[in-house]
């Protein structure tokens, strides 16, 4: 059941964003498309973290997380934060970045970052489920096309056309 699961959600669309953290627990990022909006009053979004994943404590301990909407030309980027064998450093090395107002590393040239707090945590199976409350929004209006993941490879969404 696992596979044919598995198989079902590479069927689904998801958003390609970076998930980072610094703190007292360290600096940590990793690769996520679990995420969503949950709701804009109060601004909340859901991440979903895998518990195996080694920087899943650093994200709960530091208690906050900002969060980087990656676009087309981020692609090597998105593997580097997927690479377990890479460590922190490594993957930081990718990429040029700004510390949020919260202090979480954001990527400059992200088509939008959101900088958060971890209100709520609720653990289902392999995961735990991230509520965060957004407090710090940037939006690049001149950033191109969106990144998104659909059957196991990436894709590209079209800016707004303004006017087409």
């Amino acid at each position: 059941m696992q596979s044919v699961f598995r198989n079902a959600m590479s069927r689904l669309g998801s958003p390609v964003v970076l998930v980072t953290t610094d703190g007292p627990a360290g600096r940590q990022g990793l690769t996520v498309s679990a995420i969503t909006s949950v709701t804009d009053t109060p601004p909340t979004v859901l991440v979903c973290l895998n518990r195996s994943n080694q920087s899943h404590e650093a994200f709960l301990k530091n208690g906050q997380l900002g969060i980087s909407i990656l676009g087309k030309g981020h692609e090597s980027l998105a593997f580097a934060f997927a690479n377990s064998a890479l460590g922190p450093a490594d993957r930081f090395s990718h990429g040029s970045w700004q510390a949020g107002p919260l202090g979480s590393p954001l990527l400059d040239d992200a088509l939008a970052t959101l900088d958060c707090t971890i209100e709520n945590t609720h653990g289902i199976g392999t995961h735990d489920v991230l509520i965060c409350r957004v407090h710090s929004i940037t939006v690049n209006d001149a950033a191109g096309h969106g990144l998104t993941w659909f059957d196991r490879s990436f894709h590209y969404l079209p800016p707004k056309c303004t006017p087409c």
